[in-house]
């Protein structure tokens, strides 16, 4: 079996990588009403659904470049 190691330059901003306040805002409202009980719309939900999914994809981006920076750094 033919194995491959290919090496990544991670900037250290990526570290850093969030939802903007405003976005981040928008979706704890949404959140918020939900656990409410209010009946979000539709698009509401979706808008909510992908916020979770950005927010969620946001922070293993984080996990994984802070991880590879102390791996970099123990080398």
């Amino acid at each position: 079996m033919l194995q491959q190691v290919v090496e990544i330059e991670i900037p250290s901003a990526l570290s850093q990588f969030k939802l903007p306040p405003g976005v981040n805002e928008r979706l704890k409202q949404l959140l918020d009403r939900q656990d409410a009980s209010e009946t979000l719309t539709e698009s509401e939900r979706r808008e909510a659904e992908g916020l979770v999914e950005l927010a969620e994809f946001l922070s293993i981006l984080r996990l994984r470049s802070n991880r590879a920076l102390r791996e970099q750094e123990e080398n």
